[in-house]
């Protein structure tokens, strides 16, 4: 029976690990993968402290800090997800997705989300040579550029607004009659001189040559099919958590995200935390999830101890 158990093995998970760690929590530590969402990236330029890394050095560097401390206190399971997690009388219990079964009393779950793909000829081709998923990692790269947002809503809004303050011209693609966004956002961007927004916009097709040069689309209401030139795009049409494991034991928003205490990160079921982009908090980035991970951390010690 480990005192903690931590789901995900991102910036979240990672920190509270480590804090874990440094508190002496005899922890078991589960991931499939390190490093969450932007190990896609080829450079981050916001993780704090690093000007510019990687993806793939941002995981690495996130599971060397771990197991440096680990120290026999943290036990490291990885490449291994969580099936299914259930309440038993001791505390929960966690299935693995090779079978196997772990025990403990409380419960962090940064199981992060991932980004829904845009299934469109030459969306995957292309990622990373135009197509991204995330501007906060890439945006920078496109200065100077032509650029096109997938996503009318809040999240497309927010990406194009941060791409104006760099990008040649942004246009919005919106699959629907109207944007989804807040309406005074809306009006906000959409009344910078360099931005466009297009309704009724069904994305048909990436174009390219050995990078990205082009968006086509179909304008659903006239039928004709159009393309756009530019060198970059961004796909904003929603994240799907990684949370249906825990779906019969904490409680989760519309959007299948796990309701938490923003003040202490804990969820509707006892001696569960949640931190990162599985939870319904305002702002998903790489830098707030470590905070939530070491928020929650801080609040499963007191809770565990006053025991």
């Amino acid at each position: 029976m480990y005192d903690l158990l931590i789901i995900g093995g991102g910036p979240a998970g990672t920190s509270a690990g480590v804090y874990a760690s440094r508190k002496q929590l005899k922890t078991l530590f589960i991931t499939k993968d390190w490093g969450g969402q932007s190990t896609v990236s080829t450079d981050i330029q916001n993780w704090i402290g690093t000007p510019s890394i990687s993806g793939d050095k941002l995981a690495s560097d996130l599971r060397s800090h771990l197991e440096t401390y680990a120290n026999g206190i943290v036990d490291i399971i990885d490449n291994q997800l969580v099936s299914n997690l259930k309440k038993t009388e001791a505390g929960y219990e966690a299935t693995l997705s090779d079978g196997s079964t772990h025990e403990a009393k409380a419960i962090l779950i940064s199981s992060g989300s991932k980004r829904r793909r845009l299934e469109i000829p030459g969306a995957d081709e292309f990622e990373h040579k135009g197509v991204t998923y995330c501007a906060s990692c890439d945006g920078p790269i496109f200065a100077g550029q032509d650029v096109a947002v997938v996503g009318g809503g809040n999240a497309g809004f927010e990406t194009a607004a941060q791409l104006l303050a760099y990008a040649k011209s942004v246009t919005l693609l919106q699959r629907g009659p109207e944007f989804k966004a807040d309406p005074v956002t809306v009006e906000k961007v959409l009344a910078h001189e360099n931005m466009t927004g297009i309704l009724n916009a069904e994305t048909k097709a990436v174009t390219a040559d050995k990078f990205v040069n082009g968006l086509s689309y179909l304008d659903s209401v006239s039928g004709e099919e159009k393309t756009i030139p530019v060198t970059g795009i961004f796909v904003e049409i929603g994240m799907i958590p990684n949370t249906d494991f825990a779906s019969e034991v904490v409680e989760l928003d519309e959007y299948k995200r796990i309701k938490i205490d923003p003040w202490t990160q804990k969820t509707s079921a006892e001696n569960i935390w949640a931190a990162g982009d599985c939870t319904n908090v305002k702002y998903h980035q790489n830098n707030i999830s470590a905070g939530d991970g070491v928020r929650a951390l801080e609040d499963i010690y007191v809770s565990l101890k006053a025991k």
